[in-house]
């Protein structure tokens, strides 16, 4: 079966319209916001970021450590609108955003304006809360979609070279980290990756990260006894099941925590389950649906 949002056809209905104003005014408005165009609007940083990570202009980070993801998103929802209804502007925004992603990346293949501006050496330190592998996980989305409804290549090679980075820092194999990402997507971004590439690494690393996490003794633990960050939660309510890692995945059976976290978690455990035949996961994912 052909999973492509290509091969979806929406005529009329309720959707149609929805979709119009999708591409009509939310996805320019968006643009617009990204840029800090809109005066009325607090400023997002974001394109911001990315031309001082860049070394285009001068300045310091701004917004959230995971403002990376909003242009990342963005990409990902304007290549599929464009993939129904060609757009020259909005495709050359597109282009304007892969640009300055790029010339973000650093020699290694690491992109995270956070990071890049505020000190690489503290990279891959506060995977509970910094968002790192949460931003690569949308990135890794922007560019399938971007190859998907484009052919264009520019950004999935960038995102391949990061998963291959990615790939070589975290892992059970000595030597390597063997954490996993505080706010999941990653795990469902790398299975849409190993479906357009093919190589076997990005799938093995998707199932990595949902079978360490919340193993003991467990990683977040090891962060916060580093003294890197403090949990913001009072009493430590909530310590690990807001990140779904309070116990290992696959004996979990109730959805618990962070929502958004909780499904990108969910659906990347459905794609590896899909991929790999995995039963097990498969049914641990039921289990999770009827709670």
């Amino acid at each position: 079966m052909n999973r492509s949002a290509n091969n979806v056809v929406i005529n009329g209905g309720f959707l149609s319209p929805l979709r119009d104003i999708v591409r009509t005014q939310m996805i320019p408005y968006q643009w617009d916001a990204l840029n800090d165009r809109i005066p009325e609007i607090e400023s997002s940083y974001c394109i911001r970021n990315f031309k001082i990570a860049a070394g285009l202009e001068k300045g310091s980070f701004g917004g959230k450590v995971f403002q990376d993801s909003d242009v990342y998103k963005w990409i990902e929802a304007a290549s599929y609108t464009l993939s129904w209804h060609p757009d020259s502007e909005l495709e050359s925004h597109i282009d304007e955003a892969v640009d300055l992603i790029v010339a973000a990346q650093q020699p290694d293949g690491y992109i995270n304006t956070y990071y890049t501006i505020n000190g690489l050496e503290n990279c891959w330190t506060n995977l509970m809360y910094n968002h790192e592998l949460y931003c690569a996980g949308h990135l890794i989305e922007a560019a399938v979609a971007c190859y998907k409804a484009l052919g264009k290549r520019k950004l999935l090679d960038a995102a391949i070279r990061f998963a291959d980075l990615i790939y070589d820092t975290f892992g059970a194999e000595d030597g390597k980290l063997h954490g996993y990402p505080g706010h999941e997507v990653i795990e469902m971004a790398l299975a849409k990756l190993f479906e357009i590439t093919g190589e076997e690494r990005y799938l093995k690393l998707a199932k990595y990260f949902i079978d360490e996490r919340g193993k003991e003794p467990n990683y977040f633990a090891k962060e916060l006894s580093k003294g890197n960050h403090m949990s913001p939660w009072p009493n430590e309510i909530f310590r690990y099941e807001y990140q779904q890692a309070m116990t290992p995945v696959r004996r979990q059976i109730q959805a618990v925590g962070h929502a958004v976290r909780a499904v990108y978690l969910y659906s990347g455990m459905a794609d590896v389950a899909r991929l790999t035949k995995d039963k097990e996961l498969e049914e641990v994912c039921f289990k999770l649906f009827e709670n």
